[in-house]
């Protein structure tokens, strides 16, 4: 049997749209001889619709292109995700929904098999929607007794579950795993995924045919990187991640993939920054945004990388800068941040705030009193001006304003709300301040992206006479290991191992910071996800609590 893998890029709700990339993905395999085309989880309403599922009309809606998209099957038999109607539920009792494997063949749907292992941690939140399947079966396909086991159901030896759809199939006679998925990425996801599929085919020794959605959808982004892999462990028909593609693959053929441990990941900066560059296109293109982007151009590492990354994502000419020197900014700021628009080939604009600071200091006086130094109040202030100018571009010249902000210093409250924390999307909002600056290494590895200064010089935020950020921070490289200790390890403030050089009390101050700046976090821009627990809805914490430990 030939089996074309295709690798689609979905927009939630796109119906219609998403029904004609499959069709057209079904007439791309049919020319190429294949017999099967399999597609990714609920394919047609893309991934996660989140709570359109519960809005009349979306599930009928999509039932109906559901239908629609059964002549395509006439010639080549088509396997993919969809969400139908639960015809076992009884009235008042059970989930309305059912998160199934399709199978059409011969202009017709001929078998569906419900997911089983509905996930409800990090980003998932399946059983809200719901009913899981009640049994495992399989179907023939040509010379094929196929199962249909959808995303999770691969991951039962990785998250504790009761059940094991797989094995279950593979009793029930199934010869080939077909497992269509919306799997997000995170930085190594792809190389976890593949072991498990592995471990998984070897250990049933049945060959797994994995195929995985591809694109950004608000804060998720999803790698694609789908392939098939045989019962001895041998990878074939490997697509590429974070962009749309086919593959054939057939089975049996015992001459065909490599085997995997010569399947290397990309580095993880490489990771990033292609991640990130689809999360930003993606936003736009899905949204129909106007194609430009602003963004506040400070000399330091935060911003260039961003824009960088917004350069790739949306072209030069779509990228604005502003530069907004104050009455404590460094002249190598600006000319740092000049030499990036040269280096990327945006425009940059040059607007002092000076003036407009000493109009506030001058509101300060009424308020407070005269004082020489108003603290953070002024220091504040230039952030919130900046912000301010950024949103103006905004509605003057219809851009979205790209806030800069890294995950160290959002997990900190190391920002200003209604300040940097502007914006439509935080680009680096759950990249730690080290991969920052891996980006930015990674970005100059062929010619200069980036200034060397912006790279080489201490950070600061420049916010008062000779700051630096250690004059509030521990140094970053030991920071980043407190807070991945704390937020993707899930460990509280006791637990952590302190990292060597660093006083306890200056870990357990940083640390503390964590809990109190969730209010911050709240009101910032969406932060695209690239880690394994990332601020927005895989992590849920109070704000108002006094758990201390």
């Amino acid at each position: 049997m030939k089996i074309a893998l295709a690798q689609i890029n979905t927009t939630v709700g796109d119906l219609t749209g998403n029904r004609k990339l499959i069709e057209e993905a079904a007439a791309k395999a049919e020319r190429a001889g294949a017999d099967l085309v399999v597609l990714p989880e609920m394919a047609i309403t893309g991934y996660p619709p989140m709570d359109l599922l519960e809005r009349d009309g979306f599930v009928r809606d999509q039932l109906k292109e559901l239908d629609a998209l059964a002549p395509a099957s006439k010639n080549i038999a088509i396997a993919l995700g969809a969400v139908v109607q639960n015809q076992d539920r009884q009235e008042g009792r059970g989930e309305q929904l059912i998160n199934a494997g399709v199978l059409l063949s011969g202009g017709k749907q001929v078998f569906l098999q419900p997911k089983t292992l509905l996930p409800s941690y990090d980003v998932f939140d399946e059983k809200r929607y719901f009913a899981p399947a009640q049994k495992r079966e399989v179907v023939r396909l040509g010379d094929h007794s196929l199962g249909l086991a959808v995303c999770e159901d691969t991951w039962f030896a990785r998250v504790p579950y009761d059940i094991n759809p797989v094995e279950e199939m593979v009793r029930e006679g199934a010869s080939l795993i077909l497992n269509p998925s919306a799997s997000p990425w995170h930085a190594g996801k792809g190389a976890e995924r593949r072991q498990m599929l592995v471990d998984l085919a070897r250990d049933h020794q049945v060959p797994v045919v994995f195929v995985n959605q591809v694109g950004g959808n608000d804060e998720l982004i999803f790698d694609g990187g789908s392939f098939a892999v045989d019962p001895s462990g041998r990878i074939s028909g490997q697509l590429p991640s974070f962009e749309a593609g086919m593959s054939i693959v057939e089975f049996p053929n015992q001459s065909q993939g490599i085997p995997n441990v010569d399947v290397a990941d990309i580095e993880i900066a490489a990771q990033l920054e292609e991640g990130l560059v689809l999360g930003i296109r993606d936003y736009f293109l899905k949204q129909d945004l106007p194609p430009g982007a602003v963004i506040g151009l400070s000399g330091g590492i935060d911003s260039a990388v961003t824009a960088h990354l917004a350069v790739k994502a949306l072209g030069a000419d779509k990228v604005l800068g502003i530069a907004m020197p104050g009455p404590y900014s460094s002249r190598h700021s600006v000319d740092d941040a000049r030499a990036l628009g040269e280096m990327l080939g945006i425009e940059v604009r040059e607007v002092s705030i000076t003036q407009i600071y000493e109009g506030y200091r001058g509101v300060f006086a009424g308020l407070f009193g005269e004082q020489d130094d108003y603290g953070l109040t002024q220091q504040n202030i230039q952030s919130r001006i900046r912000g301010a100018i950024l949103m103006a571009a905004s509605n003057q010249e219809g851009r979205l304003v790209l806030a800069t902000g890294n995950k160290s210093e959002l997990s900190v409250g190391y920002c200003t709300l209604y300040g940097d924390t502007v914006g439509g999307l935080c680009v680096l909002g759950d990249v730690y301040k080290r991969d920052v600056y891996a980006i930015a290494r990674h970005a100059n590895r062929e010619r200069m992206h980036i200034p060397e200064n912006t790279i080489t010089k201490p950070p600061s935020a420049e916010l008062a006479a000779d700051q630096l950020d250690s004059d509030d921070l521990p140094d970053y490289d030991i920071l980043d290991n407190l807070l991945e200790q704390c937020i993707e390890g899930e460990l509280g403030v006791t637990r952590v191992k302190i990292p060597d050089g660093c006083p306890p009390e200056v870990a357990d101050r940083a640390m503390r910071r964590l809990d109190r700046n969730e209010y911050k976090r709240r009101q910032a821009p969406l932060v695209l996800r690239t880690t394994a627990k990332a601020f927005g809805t895989g992590r849920r914490m109070p704000i108002v609590h006094r758990y201390t430990n």
